[in-house]
C-alpha cells in the first residue's frame, strides 16, 4: 500500500460513479450516433480511440511489476511455508466454490435467456469482424493436454514468460522465488524484502494516478464501440449481449452476500474495478485496480498480493 494508506470506499465510491458516469454517456451517445449516421461525428468519436487504449496499455505495463512485487512481500512475509500453504488451500478452495455456483447460476439463468431467442434472427448469427481470428489465435497459444499444460507452468527463461504476459508461469517462478527469500537469513532477506516493498508502494501509486483518468478513459473506450456496433446491437449480436449482461448481472449480484466487508461497503469498493473490467474486457488490466479495491476494503497486503495475481 501507498504511504497514504488504504483508499476510503466513499473515495472509490465517488470515482466509480464518475466512471459510470462516463460509461452511461458514451453508450448513449455513441447508440444516438450510430442511428443518426452522422459522418462528422462518427470520425470524432473514432479519433478519441486511440486514447482508451493508451490508457489501457498504461495500466496493463503495471500489471507484471506490480504482480512480481506483491507475491514477493506477500509470500516472504507469511509464517513460513505453513502459512502459505494455508492461504493457498483456502484460496483454492473459495475459487472453486465460486466457479461452480456461477457456472450453475449462469446455466439456471442463460438456458431460459436463450430459450427466447427469436427464430428469425438464427440466419443473421455470425462471428463479429475478427472474433474468429481472435479464436483462432488463443487456440493456438493455449497448451493442450495436461502434460503440455503443466510444462508451460514452469518457464525455462521468467523473463521470457513476463515478455510473453504468460502470467500463469511468472506466478509460479515470483512465488517459488518469495518462499525462497522467506527461508534465507535476516540480512539477506532484509535488502530483497525493501526493495520489492519499495516497487510495490510505487507500483501502487502509479496505478491511482492512472485509475483516476478512468473515467475519460472508460469513455474513450465505450464511445467508438457503441458507435461502430450500434446497428449490430439490433438483431443477433444485440440478443447475446443482452443475455450476457443479464447473466452476469445475476453472477455478480449472487457474489454480493458472500462478502465479509459487507454488501455495502464491497460494492462501493469495487464499483470501479467492475466498470474497468466491464469496458476493457480484460482480467489483466482490471488487476492493478483490484489491487486499490482491496486496499479499500482493508485486506492486509500479504493476502490480496498472492490471492489477486
Amino acid at each position: 500500500m501507498s504511504e497514504a494508506g488504504p483508499v476510503s470506499p466513499s473515495r472509490k465510491f465517488s470515482d466509480g460513479g464518475m466512471t459510470l458516469l462516463a460509461l452511461v454517456v458514451a453508450l448513449v451517445l455513441g447508440v444516438v450516433i450510430s442511428w443518426t449516421g452522422h459522418a462528422g461525428a462518427r470520425r470524432a468519436s473514432l479519433a478519441v480511440q486511440p486514447i482508451g487504449a493508451l490508457w489501457i496499455n498504461a495500466i496493463r505495463m503495471t500489471v507484471i511489476p506490480l504482480v512480481v512485487s506483491l507475491l514477493v512481500t506477500g509470500i516472504s512475509s507469511m509464517s513460513g511455508v505453513g502459512g502459505l500453504g494455508r492461504v493457498g488451500v483456502r484460496s483454492l478452495v473459495v475459487f472453486v466454490v465460486l466457479l461452480a455456483g456461477s457456472a450453475l447460476a449462469s446455466l439456471l439463468v442463460a438456458v431460459p435467456l436463450f430459450g427466447l431467442f427469436p427464430d428469425a434472427l438464427v440466419g443473421q448469427a455470425s462471428l463479429p469482424i475478427g472474433a474468429a481470428a481472435a479464436a483462432a489465435e488463443l487456440t493456438r497459444a493455449t497448451p493442450s493436454g495436461v502434460v503440455a499444460f503443466v510444462l508451460s507452468m514452469v518457464p525455462s527463461n521468467p523473463v521470457a514468460a513476463a515478455a510473453e504476459g504468460n502470467m500463469v508461469a511468472l506466478i509460479v517462478f515470483t512465488a517459488v522465488l518469495a518462499v525462497a527469500v522467506s527461508r534465507g537469513s535476516a540480512e539477506a532477506r532484509a535488502p530483497l524484502e525493501g526493495f520489492f516493498r519499495s516497487l510495490a508502494d510505487a507500483m501502487t501509486r502509479l496505478v491511482g494516478w492512472i485509475v483516476s483518468l478512468a473515467p475519460v478513459a472508460v469513455f474513450c473506450l465505450a464511445l467508438p464501440l457503441t458507435v461502430q456496433s450500434g446497428g449490430s446491437l439490433v438483431g443477433a449480436v444485440g440478443f447475446y449481449v443482452v443475455a450476457m449482461a443479464i447473466t452476469c448481472a445475476v453472477v455478480t449480484a449472487l457474489c454480493y452476500p458472500v462478502a465479509a466487508s459487507g454488501i455495502r461497503a464491497f460494492g462501493r469498493a469495487m464499483l470501479p474495478t467492475q466498470l474497468i473490467a466491464a469496458s476493457c474486457s480484460s482480467s489483466i488490466a482490471s488487476l492493478p485496480a483490484m489491487v486499490r479495491s482491496a486496499d479499500a476494503l482493508a485486506v492486509p497486503t500479504r493476502i490480496s498480493g498472492f490471492v489477486l495475481p
